[in-house]
């Protein structure tokens, strides 16, 4: 089994670069979407979470909102956050990785150098957008404000350092120039895995 870690910042074409994968026959693990399973009502997280913080319990879920509130009012809770999410998310990608029998598996971890976590792939393919690009598809989606933009951003290792320490560099700036730059990803992965 090969492990591509799949990485970028904000805006720069992820999702979809995952799901192209995904379609091509790769199994993927998107550690955002593990973290809805988390937090969502009945997920593991939840009893953590209300004993540490029971104000962040919403109708049995954990609530990203109360957390971004709690986190605020006080920085250093965020280390106590991390501490109870991190192990799950591991858990959560274990099992993954126990269940799959996929050749090439696609680790979707949007702060994978930030982590430390690139160091357990074989391989990491790092997706970017120019930046005027990237910041025009965030503030399209309409869910914050530029300010908010600009701090995520700040807060996540430059995408020019992202894409000079990946293995490989994916331009998601249309569908079909991702496409076949994922085609080229995985028939050269192919060839390794033949060679091995």
């Amino acid at each position: 089994m090969f492990l591509l870690g799949l990485t970028g910042s904000i805006g720069m074409g992820k999702s979809t670069t995952a799901a192209i994968f995904a379609e091509l026959g790769c199994d993927v693990w998107d550690a955002d979407a593990a973290v809805h399973r988390l937090y969502a009502k009945g997920g593991a997280a939840v009893p953590a979470f209300a004993e540490v913080f029971p104000s962040s319990i919403v109708d049995g879920a954990v609530s990203r909102m109360k957390l971004k509130d709690i986190i605020i009012n006080d920085p250093k809770t965020l280390k106590q956050i991390e501490a109870i999410v991190h192990p799950l998310v591991a858990q959560d990608r274990a099992d993954f990785l126990a269940s799959t029998s996929a050749d090439i598996v696609v680790l979707d971890i949007p702060l994978l150098f930030e982590t430390g976590g690139d160091a357990a792939m074989d391989a990491v393919a790092c997706v970017v957008v120019p930046d005027d690009v990237q910041q025009s598809r965030v503030m399209a989606r309409g869910t914050m404000t530029l300010a908010q933009f600009q701090a995520i951003r700040e807060k996540q290792m430059p995408a020019r350092e992202k894409a000079a320490r990946a293995d490989y560099v994916i331009t998601t700036d249309t569908p079909q120039h991702a496409r076949a730059q994922v085609q080229d990803v995985i028939a050269d992965i192919k060839g390794k895995l033949a060679d091995a």
